[in-house]
């Protein structure tokens, strides 16, 4: 073994022990605070004369000063330099990453796609970014993007931020810890990770190897969905979030900062870490949430639900009820309907949506759709059930099962995602996809 494989491996165990040891405080949306050195967090008031410890009072806004307090996001950070005191920003290459507006005709074809290959060596988790596609204009606040991951490397002496939109990060294999302004949050496959507009971070590996999804959300930042009927449980728990403790980084040493802004990244840098928050407190703030725990809400009588019912967090807009992103997942649950087809429905839907599997099988698909890759059905582009499962599902006993053997998402938004060229002539692009739905035969005798 060579001194930097050797040096790489202890720094994966380092890692992973950290992970093992992080404690976090819960609720989605809660005024949180918390302080890594006893004192720092200032008392009656956000911005004293002096701040304690010598340090420096800054605000974070997520959201307008005047929007309703419902809806305003915004923390206190107190750091040992502001975040003013930085050199230019310079472009820099934008590798395999792509943003909106996104310029390319926009394409009615069911499209599938196979996991990404694997990458150089020395890829990190910001190098490996790769857009599949996306709608609206990040200038605009509007929109969102999805991009893939397949990162080899840990992020040292380098932080990413992104002004154009929060992320939400999907992990499929290999576990990631995230080192933010906020603190550190480990989060491993089944798992997400959301990380606000603006918010420095890094990522460190916990394997040798990582790969997953990201929804970049150009738009209003995610809430928990309304329940309505449903009353005051179910979907999501606000508790089950979980915001990072204060940990702050004290590099003297030459640290690049990488800042996605106006869909192009821009870098400097800095003669020391940026992640230097001592103590911390408010409402804007990264999360990690278990997938496993989403408390499923389904048919106890007959006919699938609409999979809005899956809803985790959405994003909305002006219209009531037209997200600009939702986050669904299709987490274990039983299956018990009565005279039901009970796979995912055949539909076309004003919605886009792009699906990705982090394990197991999607109960609508037998086979081709595989834990990293993902697909995607545009507006009005006819999809469900194949051939293979439409003929399984409708001959089956209707018994009750537990479907527990996989674990599939979706990003779902109201305008087509455009794909970028890379997405549209990749080898690992599955061009028969449609060959699934070959074999759907007339049933029909009149």
């Amino acid at each position: 073994m060579s001194d930097g494989e050797q040096a790489r491996g202890t720094a994966r165990e380092l890692a992973r022990k950290t992970a093992q040891e992080l404690e976090y405080s819960s609720g989605f949306g809660n005024e949180h605070s918390s302080e890594a050195v006893t004192g720092a967090l200032p008392v009656g008031r956000n911005s004293p004369q002096r701040a304690p410890l010598g340090l420096y009072a800054e605000q974070l806004s997520g959201t307008a000063f005047t929007q309703p307090r419902a809806h305003n996001r915004r923390s206190w950070l107190y750091r040992v330099r502001p975040s003013a005191a930085h050199p230019a920003f310079h472009r820099v290459d934008n590798g395999a990453l792509r943003s909106g507006p996104f310029t390319a005709v926009p394409d009615p074809n069911r499209l599938r796609w196979n996991p990404l290959p694997e990458p150089p060596a020395g890829t990190d988790f910001l190098s490996s970014l790769w857009t599949v596609g996306g709608n609206g204009d990040p200038l605009q606040r509007s929109g969102m993007a999805v991009h893939l991951y397949h990162a080899n490397a840990s992020m040292t002496d380098r932080v990413f931020s992104d002004a154009d939109g929060e992320l939400l990060i999907v992990p499929e294999s290999g576990g990631l810890l995230l080192h933010t302004e906020f603190g550190r949050l480990a989060v491993e496959p089944s798992q997400i990770a959301l990380v606000p507009r603006g918010v420095r971070f890094r990522v460190e590996l916990l394997a040798d190897a990582a790969r997953g999804y990201v929804c970049e959300n150009y738009g209003a930042p995610f809430v928990l969905p309304d329940l309505g009927p449903i009353g005051a449980n179910g979907l999501a728990n606000p508790r089950d979030f979980l915001a990072p403790t204060a940990a702050f980084e004290e590099a003297e040493r030459e640290v690049e900062v990488v800042n996605k802004y106006g869909g192009n990244l821009w870098a400097a840098r800095y003669p020391h870490s940026p992640l230097d928050v001592v103590a911390w407190h408010g409402n804007l703030t990264p999360y990690v949430y278990d997938l496993r725990r989403f408390n499923v809400i389904g048919t106890i009588s007959y006919d699938h639900p609409d999979p809005s019912i899956f809803t985790v967090l959405t994003s909305p807009t002006d219209t009531p009820g037209l997200a600009n992103v939702d986050f669904v997942v299709f987490a274990p649950r039983w299956l018990v309907g009565e005279d039901t087809f009970r796979p995912p429905y055949f539909h076309r839907n004003v919605m886009s949506e792009y699906m990705g599997l982090v394990e197991g099988a999607y109960d609508a698909k037998a086979e081709g759709f595989v834990p990293g890759g993902g697909s995607l059905h545009n507006m009005m582009s006819a999809h469900g059930p194949d051939r293979e499962t439409f003929d399984r599902a409708s001959a089956a006993e209707l018994v009750p099962q537990k479907v527990d053997d996989g674990l599939a998402f979706m990003f779902e938004t109201r305008w087509p995602v455009v794909c970028t060229e890379q997405a549209g002539a990749a080898d690992h692009l599955q061009r028969g996809y449609d060959d699934v739905w070959r074999g759907l035969e007339r049933h029909f005798r009149s």
